[in-house]
């Protein structure tokens, strides 16, 4: 195996020179260790499938990220599975260890590739580390749209092309911060990135300035309507209160009485209201 970067020469060499361990002696290691607490055993099955850590690390080399770092993460899930391992079941140690191996590198990853956090859902997962590898595929394939080719990758890996759309966006160029200058070679003298974030949201005195008006509002409300009638108020609030408003004729037959006569009752409970509300009307 050529030399990965990044990687003492030593360590590499003393991974690949680590002996193979035979079926049997590598079950002896799991229980020494499982039932004992034998760190020596725990320190042979490890050493001996250090090289399988280095060959699934160095698939994740394209990352950005350094290599021996990838390596130590991965040498965090050969741990986590030898301490999960049963000798008793008919697999080989290598076998049950990739997986673990490979779910401690793919969560690093996720954790540090970039400072936002991406999905870590099982399939924003599959998104984030196939992605690249299916983009390149099916721009092969044909002359495909870009939104034919987030539905096809969608597809893949059970994402939606909303999700493959913003994942590709991501992959599109670096974290940039928001505190970083626009222009000039004196920081001091240029304008931030976040100064031309606009908002579309009001400002926080009237957000508080609409909310004590609102409250105001609901209080002189609330008072006026303590003047009506029952059926006065009834009225009111199932024509002038609700979302839709009920029917003249729906009014009247609940009531025992004409739509005409609601109308009126209405239009002299309108009045009242206005004069609680606004003395200066009466």
């Amino acid at each position: 195996m050529a030399q990965l970067p990044g990687v003492r020469r030593q360590f590499v060499q003393a991974a690949m020179i680590a002996p193979f361990l035979e079926r049997e002696e590598e079950r002896e290691l799991a229980i020494r260790w499982r039932d004992n607490k034998d760190q020596r055993a725990l320190d042979q099955i490890a050493g001996s499938h250090m090289r399988l850590v280095i060959a699934l690390a160095s698939r994740f080399r394209h990352y950005g990220l350094p290599i021996a770092d990838i390596i130590q993460e991965g040498h965090v899930g050969l741990l986590e599975a030898a301490a999960r391992f049963d000798p008793n079941r008919d697999v080989r140690f290598s076998t049950y260890a990739t997986w673990w191996i490979r779910a401690s590198i793919q969560d690093y990853i996720l954790r540090n590739w970039s400072i936002v956090r991406g999905g870590t859902s099982s399939t924003q997962k599959a998104l984030f580390f196939n992605l690249r590898r299916l983009r390149a595929q099916l721009s092969r394939s044909g002359p495909d749209t870009q939104a034919r080719l987030f539905d096809e990758i969608g597809k893949a890996v059970g994402a939606s092309p909303r999700d493959v759309e913003m994942m590709n966006a991501r992959f599109s160029g670096p974290d940039i911060s928001l505190n970083g200058p626009i222009s000039g070679d004196d920081p001091s003298d240029s304008a931030e990135r976040v100064d031309f974030l606009v908002d579309d949201n009001p400002l926080p005195d009237e957000t508080v300035g609409a909310d004590i008006d609102t409250q105001r509002r609901n209080l002189m409300l609330n008072e006026a309507l303590s003047h009506l009638s029952e059926r006065e108020l009834r009225i009111v609030r199932e024509r002038r209160l609700r979302d839709e408003a009920t029917t003249l004729e729906s009014l009247g037959a609940e009531l025992g009485i004409s739509k005409e006569r609601v109308r009126q009752i209405e239009t002299r409970a309108l009045e009242k209201l206005r004069k609680a509300i606004d003395p200066a009307y009466a």
